[in-house]
């Protein structure tokens, strides 16, 4: 009886977690993201490219914007029409801008971002558990299998098969899993660990890395007692994130150059020119 229960209690958040990751859609950026009518038609009909920076340049001005392209210049996604706000990109698979967005997952068929990450993390863990759980259970009648006391040929398959499918999938899990945990106490995305994001001292992989605790804060909230309940907590509205340097700023006693000289970041301010602030990146 003790068994049945774990295993349905791990069944139904197995199942819970994978349902919300599925069809939680992904959050786009707000309205005052986008163009208006009148700015687009401006924008469309103008040839010359430093009138269409300065039009970027000045919604920019008006939107909590940090992050910028390789080049210093203001993210702007030419197919939704949009100044993208920090941490979110353009998915070429679902067609749309995704708020601080992870990566496509083809398992759940969804783009994990802002939206569903903590579903999606839970969904992980407890796909880990349940895997866990029947390779536990099941390793009895393998030693049996082996001992000669399982005589039935059927059982023999389905144990064999059970623990061998169980075993393959936590292993593959396990290393998944513990790759966004490290991601999570870092405030990574996926894609942030592979490209480190450009604000406006230049790129700074620990730019939005508030500390371990901070950070699990803003995928699972405060409420402690939600973290392991697919339940939305996650702090902000997606559009805009706490960073490390204006953190800093705020509080002279932690402005120290040390600790950005330890990430390899020159936080010296550089004048490179209006130009070089307001390029256009065009991203697919």
């Amino acid at each position: 009886v003790a068994y049945l229960i774990i295993f349905h209690i791990l069944f139904v958040l197995f199942v819970w977690t994978y349902w919300k990751s599925i069809f939680t859609l992904p959050v786009q950026p707000g309205k005052k993201y986008h163009m208006s009518y009148a700015d687009k038609e401006r924008y469309e009909n103008e040839e010359r490219p430093e009138v269409q920076r300065q039009i970027l340049a000045e919604m920019a001005r008006k939107l909590p914007v940090y992050t910028r392209t390789g080049n210093g210049g203001i993210r702007f996604c030419d197919r939704c029409q949009l100044i993208k706000p920090d941490r979110c990109h353009h998915c070429s698979i679902c067609a749309i801008c995704v708020l601080k967005m992870d990566h496509h997952c083809p398992w759940v068929n969804n783009c994990i971002g802002f939206s569903n990450y903590k579903f999606f993390l839970l969904f992980l863990a407890y796909s880990l558990l349940y895997c866990l759980y029947i390779a536990a259970t099941v390793f009895k009648y393998f030693l049996k299998y082996w001992t000669g006391e399982l005589t039935n040929g059927r059982s023999k398959f389905h144990v064999l098969f059970l623990l061998f499918v169980a075993i393959m999938f936590f292993v593959s899990l396990m290393f998944l899993f513990g790759y966004h945990c490290w991601l999570v106490s870092r405030n990574r995305s996926t894609l942030e660990a592979f490209s480190a994001p450009v604000f406006q001292n230049g790129p700074d992989k620990n730019g939005f890395n508030l500390g371990f605790v901070k950070n699990l804060q803003q995928v699972f909230g405060e409420e402690k007692k939600l973290w392991l309940l697919p339940i939305a907590s996650s702090q902000g509205d997606g559009h805009f994130f706490p960073m490390r340097a204006l953190c800093e700023a705020q509080n002279p006693l932690l402005a120290n150059e040390e600790q950005w000289e330890d990430d390899g970041i020159d936080e010296e301010p550089h004048d490179s020119g209006e130009a070089s602030s307001l390029a256009i990146e065009r991203e697919t």
